[in-house]
C-alpha cells in the first residue's frame, strides 16, 4: 500500500499510486521478430509541480535475467485534469514524440494517442499507441499496444512491475 504525501501538489492526488520506481520483467513481440523478454524500470518522480516526470528503461537479460545492454528508453510528463483525465507527452531515442491521453480511475489509466511525431531517423513507420497501466495486487502492469503503417493495432509491449 501507498500513503499520500501531504505535501503532494493537490493536482497529483489522482496519480499517487504510480510515484515512486518500479522494476520487473515483460515481452515484446511483433511480427517479423523474435519474442523478447526484457527488464524494465520505470520511475514517476514528482518536484512539487502538477506533473510527474517519467522515465522508463527496457533491456535485454542475460541467461540469468540480468540487464544486459539497453533495449529503449522514453521519458515524458504525466498530469491529470480536472475532469478526471490524464494528458501525457512522452519521447525516445528511437524518433518518436507521443502525446497521450486518457481517462484516470483509481489504481487504472488507459491512454490513447492523440499524435505520433516520428522523425526521419526512426526506423519503423509507428502511427498510433494504446497503453493500459494497471495496480493490481500491489503490482504494475503495463501493457502497450501499437500500430504502424504496416499493422493494425496489436500488442507490443506487455510487463508485470513491483515496486522497488
Amino acid at each position: 500500500m501507498f500513503e499520500i504525501p501531504t505535501d503532494l501538489n493537490p493536482d497529483l492526488v489522482g496519480l499517487a499510486w504510480l510515484r515512486g520506481r518500479w522494476e520487473g520483467k515483460g515481452y515484446r513481440e511483433w511480427p517479423g521478430e523474435d519474442k523478447i523478454e526484457f527488464g524494465a524500470q520505470v520511475d514517476f518522480v514528482d518536484n512539487g509541480g502538477d506533473y510527474l516526470h517519467y522515465l522508463a528503461q527496457f533491456f535485454t537479460l542475460d541467461a540469468e535475467g540480468r540487464p544486459e545492454r539497453p533495449l529503449t528508453i522514453e521519458t515524458g510528463f504525466w498530469r491529470a485534469t480536472k475532469d478526471a483525465q490524464v494528458d501525457v507527452v512522452m519521447c525516445s531515442p528511437d524518433g518518436y514524440a507521443e502525446i497521450w491521453y486518457g481517462p484516470l480511475q483509481p489504481g487504472r489509466i488507459d491512454l490513447t494517442t492523440d499524435a505520433v511525431v516520428r522523425s526521419p531517423l526512426a526506423t519503423v513507420e509507428y502511427t498510433a499507441g494504446r497503453r493500459l497501466y494497471g495496480l493490481v495486487d500491489g503490482n504494475l502492469m503495463y501493457s502497450f499496444d501499437r500500430a504502424t503503417t504496416d499493422e493494425a493495432l496489436r500488442p507490443y509491449m506487455w510487463a508485470t512491475l513491483t515496486r522497488a
